[in-house]
């Protein structure tokens, strides 16, 4: 079984950069891929993207490349850099790895 710990979220103004962690344990991420997901309020959970055992990047369309999945396997961790950031991403990310997600962390984009 994965554990995941995600880290990173909080309070940002339009236009600005988080990076969120996601880092497991029980499992060494690198064999296997992860997504990234969010749920904003009153809304379903969305596939933000994903990173595969090669380090292949595939992303939802509608975030126009300002978003960037990457791994660090030293560290069994996974990273979203998210830049340009707009009220709309204001949500709760997950990770998901090996049918475990994460427990959750809050992005919260406003002026």
């Amino acid at each position: 079984q994965v554990q995941l710990v995600e880290s990173g979220g909080g309070f940002v103004q339009p236009g600005g950069s988080l990076r969120l962690s996601c880092t497991a344990s029980g499992r060494i991420i690198n064999m296997y891929g992860q997504a990234r997901y969010r749920q904003a309020p009153g809304k379903q959970r969305e596939w933000v993207g994903s990173i595969d055992t090669s380090g292949i990047t595939t992303y939802a369309a509608s975030l126009l490349g300002r978003f960037t999945i990457s791994r660090d396997d030293a560290k069994n961790t996974m990273y979203l850099q998210m830049n340009s950031l707009e009220p709309e991403d204001t949500a709760v990310y997950y990770c998901l790895m090996a049918a475990s997600w994460g427990q959750g962390t809050q992005v919260t984009v406003s002026s």
